[in-house]
């Protein structure tokens, strides 16, 4: 399960790089045009596929009955679940700005 270890600390740097991403956003800490679009792009756009997947694939390993703190560190899968949370409440307060209630 070594494939499972290695998307987990892709979920995690995609996770770091999304709240940076948010940090840019909210602080505009950096000028250089080339660090910031590959921030958020690892952030935003890889981020919102990897970190399910990942999250997905410790669902199957936990319904297989296999322990998956053999795996993969407990500090990994907390952070990854975070990250996943952090990403639903961006997406859903992207669109209930985009689209306010009547």
């Amino acid at each position: 399960m070594r494939w499972l270890l290695f998307l987990s600390r892709l979920a995690f740097i995609c996770g770091i790089c999304f709240l940076l991403t948010l940090s840019i956003q909210i602080f505009a800490w950096t000028n250089e045009q080339h660090v910031e679009s590959t921030i958020i792009t690892i952030g935003v756009f890889m981020g919102l596929l990897v970190v399910p997947a990942t999250l997905l694939c410790y669902l199957l390993v936990l319904m297989i009955k296999k322990n998956l703190t053999a795996y993969v560190p407990l500090w990994l899968v907390v952070s990854n679940v975070i990250f996943l949370i952090v990403l639903l409440f961006y997406i859903i307060s992207i669109n209930v700005t985009s689209n306010p209630p009547s």
